[in-house]
């Protein structure tokens, strides 16, 4: 292939057509102000002068003797090779001119003494960069496995072109697990074996039902420690750009929100406090004085569960209803909305308030505990019974429910229910079942708790717990 215009107009796509190209040009000596580089999406002007195709350069080159006498150290073309991912209209015709200038001995090319290597080197820094952070901030979603492959699904919008050695990153990562990477500038997929480029994607966020989402927010809600929050620093090392692509990165804000609003400071406040065997050098007229017992429950800090639960979960019904029904703590689901009975225990609940002739809306349904108590398995959230410690700390709120309802009767669902209400550790659930129990003027009638006849194995003993809580439920009816 010759070249004898002293305008060459060329049109690439990526670094291994600009390598193929470049070595063309070396071979036939063309100085770099006498190529107009660009790349193969953009529209060349018709009047320009001679276009240098790619399609079959590769071929033609390999056949060209004076091209293979061309040769460069590993160590730049491993440079220019990053260098190419960063996003400038003129990038090619740079790394063109560094070529031409090491090419012609000009060793001080790559130095950051240099003009032009110390732009070289911020280039690759920045691309760098910007590989790290993707490696960081991209969030796979897993598929439901009815839907096939590929498994694992993630949207990005890199600032330079590093999807490609992402790629490589998440393959060596993800081993036989298939997945699919889109980005605005092009598709990358891994089926296990070998990775294949397609085209870009024009949809934006893949939205995918993916259930460890819940857990994963529900997770970090709970490790956000406002107290240790420092907002620059955050911004710095996971820049605000990221976040809308991030599935905690609508969560951020209001946690910040949040924490501005003062659980900064209070937190800062109780951990010092909480210190032991640390002097505060401070003076007494600058103390800071104790503060009161805390008045609302979504600040409840009474025991250790808040640490990992999502949120506080007051009771909710008519303010002065007849009937109180008291379970024990909120399950996965009521941890996530913020409302007591609302997952499959709840739905039991409801059919037997329904065979017992009574409206859900007409009684007030509350938990004796008010944060969920759980412990992993894999990417579920399993049920722990709250210890009489946790009981005994969420008293107070319950008390406070109590107090101002007024019922005229209250229904404890389970043993954990009717240790709180009768404030005792020793009573036995299956010894007072269906029975009546006047604690304190208040009258007291215990039964199972929906997730007893969810939980036991044989249907017979399922149809004995439901009808038990239907017998309990019409009691406290003919009472109210």
């Amino acid at each position: 292939m010759s070249i004898v215009s002293d305008n060459v107009v060329v049109s690439v796509n990526g670094f291994a057509e600009w390598r193929v190209v470049a070595r063309k040009l070396l071979s036939e000596r063309i100085p770099p102000h006498a190529v107009n580089w660009r790349s193969s999406d953009s529209v060349a002007d018709l009047f320009e002068a001679d276009h240098l195709p790619v399609e079959g350069a590769d071929e033609s080159i390999q056949r060209d003797d004076s091209a293979s006498s061309l040769l460069i150290s590993r160590d730049l073309l491993r440079m220019l090779e990053t260098a190419a991912c960063y996003r400038t209209e003129d990038r090619w015709s740079f790394l063109y001119g560094m070529l031409w200038r090491r090419q012609n001995g000009d060793r001080a090319v790559v130095s950051v003494a240099d003009a032009d290597g110390q732009r070289l080197h911020a280039m690759i820094k920045t691309v760098d960069r910007e590989a790290h952070k993707m490696n960081a901030f991209l969030r796979f979603r897993e598929r439901a496995p009815d839907l096939g492959a590929p498994r694992f699904v993630a949207w990005f919008e890199p600032a330079h072109d590093v999807l490609p050695r992402v790629a490589q990153h998440f393959a060596r990562r993800m081993g036989a697990n298939s997945w699919l990477i889109a980005t605005p500038q092009s598709t990358w997929v891994w089926d296990g074996k070998t990775l294949l480029e397609g085209p870009p994607s024009a949809n934006g966020p893949l939205e995918v039902d993916d259930e460890g989402e819940r857990l994963w927010l529900a997770y970090y809600r709970s490790i956000f420690n406002p107290a240790r929050l420092n907002t620059d620093a955050m911004e710095m090392h996971m820049p605000v750009r990221y976040w809308k692509n991030l599935p905690e990165g609508k969560l951020i804000p209001g946690l910040i929100s949040h924490a501005s609003a003062g659980a900064q400071r209070n937190g800062q406040a109780l951990e010092v406090a909480s210190r032991r065997g640390t002097k505060v050098q401070v003076d007494a007229a600058d103390a800071q004085p104790e503060r009161p017992d805390l008045t609302k429950l979504d600040q409840c800090k009474r025991c250790d569960l808040w640490r990992h639960a999502t949120q506080a979960v007051a009771g909710e019904g008519p303010r002065k209803a007849k009937i109180m029904l008291v379970g024990e703590q909120p399950g996965d689901q009521e941890d996530i909305v913020g409302k007591p009975f609302v997952g499959p225990a709840g739905q039991l609940l409801d059919r037997a308030l329904q065979a017992a002739g009574l409206d859900r809306d007409s009684v007030y349904v509350t938990n004796a505990v008010k944060h969920f108590k759980w412990e992993p398995r894999g990417k579920r959230r399993l049920h722990k019974t709250p210890a009489q410690l946790e009981i005994n700390a969420c008293m107070l709120w319950l008390e406070q429910e109590m107090e101002q309802v007024k019922p005229a009767v209250i229904v404890a669902l389970g043993s954990t229910a009717l240790k709180a209400l009768t404030q005792t550790s020793k009573i036995s659930l299956t010894k007072v079942l269906g029975q009546t129990l006047t604690m304190n003027g208040q009258q007291i009638i215990a039964t199972y708790h929906p997730s007893y006849a969810l939980r036991v194995p044989d249907q017979e003993s399922k149809t004995a717990a439901f009808e038990a809580m239907v017998a309990a439920l019409k009691q406290a009816k003919s009472y109210a």
